[in-house]
Order: structure tokens, then C-alpha cells, then sequence
């Protein structure tokens, strides 16, 4: 199955979370939509047969894989 990451907003910043995004691995966005929560980011995710990364990090990099964690 593809993974797929759920990204942090603001990205690239300290500070609080406005939301959550979801993205390809190339970075390129699966949906315009803005979730307010990573439960319901990774219920899209599942509903989409996508496996979802959460961010262990507030700065991430798709590039470094102790950044990301799978949920089952």
C-alpha cells in the first residue's frame, strides 16, 4: 500500500497547528482540504486505501524517515 504523509500547517514553522494536509510522497497534495485533526487526516487516508505517516517532528522532511511514523 502507498504511503501517504500527513503534514503539519503551518509546514516549515514552530508554533501552533492550524491543521492538517495530506501529500504524496513527491509533496504534491491528495486533496485542497484543510483537517482540523489527525484522526480525521488518517480516517481519509484509510478511506482512500492509503497507509498514513504521522509526523513525529513539528519541522519535517519527507526525506528522513525517523520523522514519520506508520499507523496501523
Amino acid at each position: 500500500m502507498m504511503q501517504i504523509y500527513v503534514e503539519p500547517l503551518p509546514k516549515g514553522r514552530w508554533g501552533p497547528i492550524d491543521g492538517y494536509t495530506l501529500e504524496y510522497p513527491d509533496g504534491t497534495k491528495i486533496t485542497e482540504q484543510v483537517f482540523s485533526s489527525e484522526k480525521l487526516a488518517v480516517s481519509e487516508i484509510r478511506l482512500r486505501g492509503y497507509t498514513p505517516l504521522l509526523a513525529k517532528v513539528r519541522i519535517t522532511d519527507k526525506g528522513e524517515p525517523e520523522h514519520w511514523e506508520s499507523v496501523e
